[in-house]
């Protein structure tokens, strides 16, 4: 970690020192005027909330909404792409709304909207009952132009990693009295390179099998966009967000096992892979909004449908040591997703006290189908094919309460109430499985200020994560690392509680402590069947206890140039109970510390050149996985900005000190399961970036409550 460190410690300290000579040396002879521009920091901590801002920072040159992301403080992302607030799972929003996507695909689609149109990133560790719960939420807020006429940029990114990846993009923005169009296009050409490590060690005969495994990934993503918004007067609104991304993809894997019984070899293997295929996603949202700046009323109607197609094509062919033989297994699926819901908010002042009231409710009806074919030459599995149909209703309604008490003590108790209607089934198999239950999720935000400088807060949440529906199909496919696996019709949702205190001292620094348990979970596990390891999510009941313990500041010098923000956590983990009523022998408590830094120059030298640096100390600890490598990740980027021809050019350095390298092991009943995989985060990139029209924006466009109260469309 010194090693990393160092580096980036120094070159921002020289260039600081440089700087901080520079301005000294600087005569100004005679001041007529003096215009104090006040910015708002980098990153502010909030009662329920941590805030990225990033509107005007030099780390959006170049960067997609998923690299700013990844450097965003409390965020983590692991080698599967799954992203976790403070280690624990989220939700994301993207302008208040919730998004359709999730894992890889999350990822890809994050990737198509430039970090240009980022105007900032919540962290939001304590939504109120407004949001659909699941955990923590992510809500990232783009730009919206305040300016007559067009305007616009083009972005067109080369980036080196293990292989070379390009990437452009085309945003416009036209507005005209009520009138606002904005219209985003993009298309990325990615090469992704990864190398993965899997010792599997069954409990039973001492099996062990080791497999390295290479895989390259190459991927052509075209998106479009497009946002239409009408002002029918100054208080009603009525628009169109219309969606579009398509990802086409291919990719070739090697993968060698040996197996050995008692430490005694078996066999061994070689299993090539080919994949191509395309997914597709069309999202619709109409809405109509009513804002009484005045009364403080507003009401949101959101009416909206998502279309998903996700079709594939996957050949292996698997040879053993001890069989002339060859297996050959194909496999082909057409999955499709239909979301349609409608979704109605309304919040106004209540009487004369001072309170706020919002209230509201969302209908949300699912239907997924997920048809899969199998060739397998070997007869190993029983099934060929099978339709898995997965449906859902989602009813719920919510209210929260939000009062000041005494100038000093600021309150909001929130309740929700979801219902779910869900059946799945089988074509072949048989298979079915209904199910409906409601559940009531309440929560609670105390806030007391000492006064300006000291403020205590508490905040406490239940949330309800429940299965993905593609996590309870059951039929059974191979991967690339020649094993196989399989979702699970028997999943249960996982409850939690949370309790959440912060300290802020000065405005600057900040202490926070959290403690969350849960009783139930589903967890990967890994178990024999037919003679193959099959991994699959599978129920857990047991208590685990989570402590986690906070400390962070954002501090600027240098007359507001070069801003730093930096925070650390302790996470100690206590799952005595829940490895000794599942049989798991694996750590019963674990301690270890997470960090982060983002530090930010702002016009160097008086010559348009920003400077930034991240760097996040990681360990991705999760359920019965156990992280056996802390890893530490950076970026460095600089970028000089032209503002006579509204051009831009940025260099960052991703990782250039240390490749990234995932090492966790996963503990089940059968026996442990480690994997290894280098990542392909490390490398440069090169941006261009030409703007055109004026580049002005609305600073904010949520009310006071909105701001205050955590409310999220």
């Amino acid at each position: 970690m010194k090693i990393i460190l160092a580096p980036i410690a120094l070159l921002i300290s020289s260039l600081t020192f440089a700087q901080a000579v520079k301005d000294t040396t600087i005569k100004q002879k005679e001041i007529e005027a003096v215009t104090v521009t006040v910015r708002k920091p980098t990153v502010e901590s909030k009662v329920d909330r941590t805030v990225f801002n990033v509107a005007n920072s030099s780390i959006l040159a170049g960067n997609t909404t998923w690299d700013v992301l990844r450097m965003t403080p409390l965020v983590s992302i692991d080698n599967n792409d799954a992203i976790k607030a403070e280690g624990e799972a989220v939700t994301v929003y993207i302008n208040d709304r919730k998004s359709v996507f999730t894992g890889k695909e999350l990822k890809e689609y994050l990737a198509t909207i430039p970090a240009d149109n980022l105007m900032k990133i919540e962290v939001i560790t304590s939504p109120s009952s407004r949001y659909e719960t699941s955990g923590s939420v992510i809500n990232i807020v783009l730009k919206k132009r305040d300016d007559e006429g067009m305007k616009g940029s083009v972005t067109f990114n080369n980036r080196q990693n293990t292989k070379n990846s390009q990437y452009t993009n085309l945003n416009l923005n036209y507005h005209k009295k009520n009138f606002t169009q904005t219209l985003i296009g993009s298309y990325s050409d990615n090469t992704w390179v990864q190398k993965n490590l899997n010792v599997n060690s069954l409990y039973e005969n001492n099996a062990v099998t080791t497999i390295n495994n290479e895989t390259i990934s190459k991927s052509k993503n075209p998106s479009v966009s497009s946002t239409s918004e009408f002002a029918l007067n100054d208080k009603n609104n009525v628009g169109l967000i219309l969606e579009y991304y398509q990802n086409k993809n291919t990719s070739t894997s090697d993968a060698d096992g040996t197996k050995s019984l008692n430490n005694v070899f078996e066999n061994s293997y070689h299993q090539d892979q080919d994949l191509t295929g395309r997914y597709r996603t069309l999202g619709t949202n109409a809405f109509y909004k009513y804002y009484d700046k005045e009364k403080n009323r507003i009401l949101d109607i959101n009416l909206g449908s998502n279309y998903n197609s996700q079709e594939s094509m996957n050949e292996f062919l698997k040879t053993f040591s001890n069989s002339p033989d060859m297996n050959q297994i194909i496999t082909n699926s057409n999955e499709q997703t239909r979301n349609y819901y409608v979704k109605v908010d309304y919040t106004q002042p209540l009487g004369k006290s001072g309170g706020t009231f919002e209230v509201g409710g969302k209908m949300d009806f699912n239907n997924n189908v997920i048809p899969n074919d199998l060739y397998d030459n070997s007869q190993a599995n029983p099934r060929k094919n099978d339709i898995f149909h997965y449906e859902d209703n989602i009813n719920s309604l919510y209210a929260n309460y939000s009062k000041t008490f005494f100038k000093k003590l600021e309150t909001r108790i929130g309740l929700r109430y979801e219902h779910i209607d869900y059946k799945m089934r089988q074509d072949v198999a048989g298979t079915e499985r209904k199910d409906s239950y409601g559940t009531f999720l309440p929560n609670l935000l105390l806030k007391y200020s000492f006064s300006d400088k000291y403020d205590l807060s508490l905040t406490y949440n239940r949330n309800l994560w429940r299965p993905w529906y593609s996590e309870f199909n059951p039929f059974l496919i191979p991967t690339s690392e020649g094993i196989s696996s399989r979702g699970n019709m028997d999943l249960e949702p996982n409850p939690s509680h949370r309790l959440y205190m912060k300290l802020g001292i000065l405005k600057k620094y900040f202490l926070s402590v959290r403690y969350m348990f849960t009783d139930q979970d589903y967890w990967t596990t890994f178990i024999e069947e037919n003679g193959q390891t099959v991994t699959l999510p599978a129920n857990f009941n047991g208590k685990v206890e989570k402590y986690y313990l906070f400390a962070n500041t954002n501090q600027t010098f240098l007359k507001n140039k070069l801003n730093v923000n930096v925070g650390i956590g302790w996470y100690y983990i206590d799952n005595s109970d829940f490895n000794q009523r599942n049989d798991l022998k694996a750590r019963n408590y674990i301690n270890y510390l997470g960090a982060s830094a983002n530090l930010s120059y702002t016009n160097l030298f008086n010559k348009n050149i920003n400077l930034s640096a991240w760097v996040e100390l990681s360990n991705q600890n999760n359920g019965n996985s156990y992280a056996n490598k802390t890893n530490v990740f950076h970026n460095i980027s600089m970028t000089k900005i032209f503002p006579k021809t509204q051009m831009e050019v940025s260099l960052q350095l991703m990782n250039i000190f240390q490749r990234p390298n995932f090492d966790a092991t996963t503990y089940s009943q059968t026996g442990t399961f480690r994997n290894a995989s280098k990542s392909d985060w490390y490398g440069f990139s090169l941006s261009f970036v030409k703007r055109f029209g004026n580049q002005k924006v609305k600073e904010n466009t949520k009310t006071d409550v909105e701001k205050s109260g955590g409310g999220g469309k």
